[in-house]
């Protein structure tokens, strides 16, 4: 989730950055496209790649495909003057496949970032084309915004809505001394948002969209801290009818790839649960589990719903893929978090209150709430029990919603 010290993914290597190959595979009337399922493949116009690359193989691209998505199409000379000629100056960033430039187009005068792809790379014409069919098709206030494309000659930039607070890592890790980090109210928040956006893909794109790369990097910040995913060039179409998984070259950032996945190429929408929860090192010892918080926090958190924090992410990072939950519960019990406002004037400092009051749902009483957090957490615990009462901790919360707009649309009809 990227909201403790050890989620840091400065440091992480991508796994297998060549160009990963593709074949066609039939889709169930999807709803995203199914030409990104098989890039490059079948019916396609070639596109010569002028790569520093040994062998000089053509890139191919699904015929007419990209005259038919929404985004607009800009000119590589538009963009030259949106940045001016890419000036160091507009340099936001640098990431696996290309330099994100800050720019403002002349026709509108809408600040934009402007992502130029590394024309000597072939993975990066193939993060294009996805990324491009993707977000074109995938909209959710917690995805980033696509607003247009540019593919002259060879030429490959993609064009997003500017997200001024930049990524989540930026306000996690290597912190100015003049800089602030993030209190416990707005990691959780964002961790909600976050999930929110897996959740989009995994639950209401069809067929599901498997993110492959969640990590504090790939979420951006809007005004007030809003988190959007980014960088959709690794997302891959999941299962559809009776399939359990699809099956692909590993890519990916080291450290955040579910074990099954690394070991096998089997991927599912549980490869991003685990993602979203990694944190595995610290789990081994039960003493060092307070220090999982930033120290940059600087004691300054509920204890409680950090313990309740770590056993979601516990969860998350199941050996057995059928074991995790899915990210629905994980939604319901990030959300309640981040709806648990914590004020660190009226408890005590040094992470030992629980954030001023009981840890609930909707008003009920601790029962209804998954079992402590020491037990969840010990890794002796059995952990389909675990994640069972996680589960119905989820569907409680759900219930006692319904139940609750139920009584209040009754009352407004009685007044009405």
């Amino acid at each position: 989730m990227g909201c403790f010290s050890c989620f840091n993914s400065s440091e992480d290597e991508k796994l297998n950055p060549v160009e990963e190959s593709s074949k066609p595979q039939k889709q169930s009337q999807p709803t995203v496209s199914n030409n990104i399922s098989r890039l490059p493949s079948g019916g396609e116009k070639k596109l010569s790649s002028k790569s520093n690359v040994r062998s000089k193989r053509e890139l191919l691209l699904p015929r007419d495909e990209l005259e038919q998505i929404a985004a607009h199409t800009f000119a590589f000379r538009d963009l030259v003057a949106a940045t001016m000629d890419f000036h160091p100056d507009t340099f936001l960033g640098e990431g696996g496949f290309g330099c994100v430039y800050k720019g403002r187009l002349e026709t509108t005068g809408q600040v934009v970032a402007v992502k130029q792809l590394d024309r000597n790379g072939l993975q990066g014409n193939r993060e294009f084309l996805v990324e491009v069919l993707m977000l074109s098709l995938l909209h959710h206030p917690n995805l980033v915004n696509l607003i247009g494309y540019c593919a002259d000659g060879d030429q490959r930039l993609l064009v997003y809505e500017f997200m001024p607070l930049g990524s989540l890592e930026d306000h996690l890790h290597d912190l100015p001394p003049d800089k602030e980090a993030l209190d416990w109210n707005m990691r959780m928040k964002i961790a909600a948002g976050a999930a929110k956006g897996l959740e989009f893909l995994h639950d209401k794109a069809n067929p599901p969209v498997i993110y492959r790369d969640f990590k504090s990097s790939n979420i951006l910040l809007a005004e007030g801290f809003h988190p959007k995913l980014s960088d959709f060039g690794l997302a891959k179409l999941g299962p559809t009818g009776d399939k359990s998984h699809v099956s692909t070259r590993v890519m990916g950032t080291y450290g955040y790839c579910a074990p099954e996945y690394a070991m096998t190429g089997q991927l599912t929408v549980k490869s991003d649960v685990y993602s979203f929860g990694v944190a595995r090192p610290m789990f081994n010892d039960r003493r060092r589990f307070i220090k999982l918080a930033d120290p940059k926090l600087k004691g300054r958190f509920p204890t409680r719903a950090l313990y309740q924090a770590l056993s979601v992410a516990s969860m998350c990072i199941q050996e057995e893929a059928a074991t995790r939950p899915p990210i629905a519960d994980l939604v319901t019990a990030i959300s309640y978090l981040a709806n648990q406002a914590y004020d660190p004037n009226k408890n005590d400092r040094g992470g030992r209150n629980d954030g001023g009051g009981k840890f609930d749902l909707a008003g009920s009483e601790k029962e209804d709430s998954p079992r402590e957090t020491a037990r969840i957490l010990n890794r002796d615990i059995d952990r389909k029990r675990a994640v069972a009462d996680a589960k119905m901790w989820g569907e409680s919360s759900r219930e006692k919603r319904r139940q609750s707009e139920k009584r209040t649309s009754e009352s407004n009809s009685t007044t009405g």
